[in-house]
């Protein structure tokens, strides 16, 4: 929030209109513009056009802020950050316009795109309409598999959780989210109990004696990894995660709402991964079990901003 200060320089009071901005890594930096012709107590004084350019100010200085906090690399430069930056910035400044009703509604919407197209990706065969039939009007569809229809709605659940309370990255909070993903599924709850094989990739995953430490060692080197920007954080934690496959099924699903939530905590928006993309997808993954994560890192980073251009900034455009 901007706010208006006085200062005397050679014996004469001038005003500016400041900002305190937090920037990465916890630092509060404070920028400011001076108002001409500004007088305290005029009854009438438009600075809106300063607010403006405050705002534009604060905002160059937050992503050029981003570009030189966070390691550079040859997918993440320091342009490519900066403009990541200007995306969550615009993000929250969207959302910061939506009234309660506009923002629910929003939420409502990425909840049953992203709920399909996650679900498609691991072969659940509900459409589009299915999916919104069944998470808006609550409709059981006759004739489709009882277990898709609970893989659904508890997607649906997990996520309108994390929109209104995004939980921690940590063991429990995962293994919490697992059981929401698997209610009513018939999938055994918590960490597999038998091997695991991922049909269409040659790679064996982490046996069921191996998997909590395995976990635990993934978490701490996250933990470690805050210099590093958060999407690219997110998908260095995705691609070991799913080399792991902790669970019995599930998986998938709990993965890429991990990616989601590591964003939202750092507040940018989430991402979808859609089902025409899947082969794509997992053909980035399986370079990534072989320790080459750079091209799930390229591959996320543009489904991270064709969701933002096509979903969030679409759906802000008919509204504002």
């Amino acid at each position: 929030m901007s706010f208006i200060s006085a200062k005397v320089i050679n014996g004469r009071t001038r005003y500016y209109i400041e900002k305190s901005v937090r920037l990465p890594g916890g630092k509060v930096k404070k920028y400011s513009v001076y108002l001409k012709g500004y007088q305290r107590g005029r009854k009438y004084h438009d600075i809106s056009e300063y607010k403006k350019i405050l705002e534009e100010k604060a905002r160059k200085g937050l992503a050029a802020a981003a570009s030189s906090y966070y390691k550079n690399n040859a997918i993440f430069t320091a342009d490519q950050i900066s403009k990541l930056e200007e995306i969550r910035l615009d993000y929250k400044k969207i959302i910061k316009k939506f009234t309660q009703q506009q923002l629910q509604d929003v939420i409502d919407r990425f909840a049953v795109n992203f709920t399909y197209e996650s679900n498609a990706i691991e072969g659940n065969s509900l459409t589009l309409k299915d999916v919104t039939m069944i998470i808006k009007e609550g409709k059981i569809i006759r004739g489709k598999d009882l277990r898709e229809i609970y893989e659904t709605i508890n997607t649906r659940n997990a996520l309108i959780r994390i929109f209104h309370k995004t939980p921690p990255v940590e063991e429990k909070a995962i293994l919490k989210l697992h059981e929401m993903l698997v209610r009513d599924t018939g999938v055994t709850i918590g960490y597999k109990k038998l091997p695991n094989f991922l049909i269409g990739r040659n790679l064996a995953t982490t046996p069921p004696e191996k998997v909590k430490s395995e976990m635990e060692k993934l978490l701490e080197e996250y933990k470690k990894t805050s210099a590093l920007h958060p999407l690219q954080r997110a998908t260095i934690f995705h691609g070991k995660f799913e080399k792991i496959h902790p669970f019995e099924d599930g998986n998938g699903r709990v993965g890429r709402l991990l990616i989601n939530i590591m964003l939202m905590h750092e507040g940018y928006p989430p991402v979808i991964i859609r089902k025409t993309q899947r082969v794509k997808y997992f053909h980035t993954l399986e370079a990534c079990d072989k320790g080459h994560p750079e091209n799930l890192c390229r591959f996320i980073l543009q489904k991270y901003k064709d969701t933002y251009e096509k979903f969030f900034k679409i759906y802000a455009k008919y509204l504002f």
